[in-house]
C-alpha cells in the first residue's frame, strides 16, 4: 500500500445513531470533495451543509461536510470528516463509494492516530492516551488518560532526558576534550551526584506498585479459601449473577472464574478460585495450583472460612496472610465457638453483611488507587523501558565511581537515554550537539 493513500474511516459509534462521522485523510481528499460533494472542497474549518452523492450521481445523504488542510490537521494530512445521518444503510453507501476510488481504502486499526504521530502532531505516549480516553469507562481511568494524552507523561519523560543529555555533554567533554581550557569545572564526583538524583527518580517511578497499569487495566481480588466455604456463592453475590456453580460437593470450582465491577471508582477484577486443599485428582490440584497463582497476585486476598466448621482455626492459620481480609461465611449457622479473628461475618447465601463487605472493598480500592499521585507509568511497556534505563544508569554510575572509564558510562547514558526515548517514541542523536554546543565553547 502507498503511503500516500488516502484512508476513510467510521470515527463514530456503530450505527444505527442520529448522526454518523466518517472521516478522511490524504492527497485524494481535493479530487473526493471535487467529485462527490455538491458544495467541492469546503472553505477550510467552516461546516458546510451539502449532498454527497455516488459515483453515478445518486444522492447518498445530505449533512455537513468539513475540511482540515494540512499540516493544521489532526493526522498532518488533509482531513475531511463528513457528519451524515447515522443508519446502516447511509454508512454502507457512503463507505462503499468512497473506497471505490482510486487510491482510497479503508483505514487500519489506529491508522489516523499513527499517521499523527508520524507527522509530530503526538508522541507515543499521547497516541496511547487516545486509546485509553476512548476506552475509558470511570473517571480515574479518563483522568489518567486526559494526563497522557495532553503530554503530563512525556513532560516528565522529557525532563529526565535532558537531564541526561546534560549529563552525557559533561561525561563527552572530558573523554574528547580533557585538555580545553574553557571546558566547564566540572569532576566526576557532580556528574555522580546527578546520576544518583536520577536514579532516586526512577526508582521511585518503578516503586509505584503498578498503580498506574491497575487503574488503567484494573485492580484485582481473589476470594480463596477451603472448599465449600461459600466462595462462588459469594462471588455469585457480588456479580449479581449465577457466575460460578455452586453445589455441596466439594471441589467443585476446579478453574478460575473472574468477574468485572467498578468498586470504589476503579475497575475491579474478583476472581473465585478453587478450593485450597491437599488432592490427589489431577484436575482439582491444577485447579488449585491456578488459585495459588491469582492469589499471589492479586491486590487483595478474601480469605473465606466456613462459620460452621470446627477447624476454623487450623484453616486460617494455614493459609492465612497478615494482609488478608478474613470472612466468617454462614453466619446465620451455628457458628463454631472457636472463631479466628476476621474482619468480616456475613451469609453469602442470604446476603447479611455482604452489603458492608462490598463497602469496605470499596474503600480499600479507592485508598489504594490514591495512594499514588500522578504515576508516570501506566503501561508494561514504559515499565519495561525505565527498568532497562535504570539499569544503564547504574551501570554509568559505577564505572565513574570505580573509575573504569568514562566512555563506558557515556555509552550507559547514551543507552539508557534511547530507553527513555523509546517510550515517547523519540531517539535523537542532535539533542546531546546541541547541550555541549550550548554549555561549551569547542569550535574555536
Amino acid at each position: 500500500m502507498s503511503e500516500r493513500d488516502t484512508i476513510c474511516a467510521l470515527a463514530s459509534g456503530q450505527p444505527p445513531a442520529a448522526i454518523c462521522i466518517i472521516r478522511l485523510s490524504g492527497d485524494a481528499i481535493w479530487k473526493l470533495a471535487g467529485a462527490l460533494l455538491d458544495c467541492g472542497l469546503p472553505e477550510p474549518r467552516r461546516a458546510t451543509l451539502t449532498k454527497f452523492r455516488d459515483e453515478d450521481g445518486n444522492l447518498i445523504d445530505e449533512g455537513l461536510a468539513l475540511f482540515m488542510p494540512g499540516p493544521h490537521s489532526y493526522t498532518g494530512e488533509d482531513t475531511l470528516e463528513l457528519y451524515l445521518h447515522g443508519g446502516p444503510a447511509v454508512i454502507e453507501h457512503a463507505i462503499s463509494t468512497l473506497i471505490k476510488e482510486p487510491d482510497v481504502r479503508m483505514a487500519e486499526p489506529g491508522e489516523f492516530t499513527r499517521r499523527a504521530f508520524e507527522a509530530g502532531k503526538i508522541d507515543l505516549t499521547e497516541a496511547e492516551g487516545v486509546a485509553d480516553i476512548i476506552e475509558a469507562e470511570t473517571t480515574a481511568q479518563k483522568a489518567q488518560a486526559l494526563r497522557q494524552l495532553t503530554g503530563g507523561l512525556t513532560e516528565q519523560y522529557d525532563h529526565w532526558r535532558a537531564e541526561l543529555t546534560g549529563i552525557l555533554a559533561l561525561i563527552e567533554v572530558a573523554v574528547d576534550f580533557p585538555d580545553e581550557d574553557d571546558a566547564p569545572e566540572e569532576t566526576t564526583a557532580p556528574v555522580i551526584t546527578k546520576l544518583n538524583r536520577l536514579i532516586g527518580q526512577l526508582e521511585e517511578a518503578l516503586g509505584d506498585r503498578g498503580i498506574g497499569e491497575k487503574i488503567r487495566d484494573g485492580f484485582r481480588i481473589a476470594i480463596i479459601g477451603a472448599p465449600n466455604a461459600g466462595k462462588s456463592t459469594l462471588l455469585n453475590r457480588l456479580a449479581g449473577r449465577d457466575a460460578a456453580i455452586v453445589t455441596s460437593r466439594p471441589g467443585t470450582t476446579r478453574d478460575v472464574i473472574e468477574i468485572r465491577r467498578v468498586l470504589g471508582g476503579q475497575v475491579v477484577w474478583i476472581s473465585d478460585t478453587a478450593g485450597l486443599r491437599e488432592t490427589e485428582d489431577e484436575i482439582e490440584a491444577e485447579g488449585v495450583r491456578r488459585a495459588e497463582r491469582v492469589a499471589a497476585e492479586a491486590d487483595l486476598r478474601l480469605l473465606m472460612v466456613d462459620g460452621a466448621s470446627p477447624e476454623l482455626g487450623v484453616l486460617t492459620s494455614h493459609y492465612r496472610q497478615a494482609a488478608d481480609m478474613v470472612i466468617v461465611n454462614k453466619a446465620d449457622a451455628d457458628l463454631s465457638a472457636d472463631l479466628p479473628d476476621f474482619n468480616y461475618k456475613i451469609s453469602a447465601r442470604d446476603g447479611a453483611g455482604v452489603a458492608e463487605l462490598e463497602a469496605a472493598l470499596a474503600d480499600f480500592i479507592a485508598k489504594k488507587a490514591a495512594s499514588v499521585e500522578a504515576p508516570v507509568i501506566t503501561r508494561a511497556r514504559h515499565r519495561a523501558r525505565l527498568v532497562e534505563g535504570l539499569s544503564c544508569l547504574i551501570a554509568a554510575r559505577d564505572a565513574l565511581d570505580l573509575g573504569t572509564g568514562a566512555e563506558l558510562a557515556a555509552e550507559d547514558v547514551r543507552l539508557a537515554i534511547r530507553h527513555l526515548g523509546a517510550i515517547v517514541g523519540t531517539v535523537g542523536v542532535e539533542d546531546v550537539l546541541g547541550a555541549v554546543f550550548s554549555q561549551f565553547c569547542i569550535g574555536k
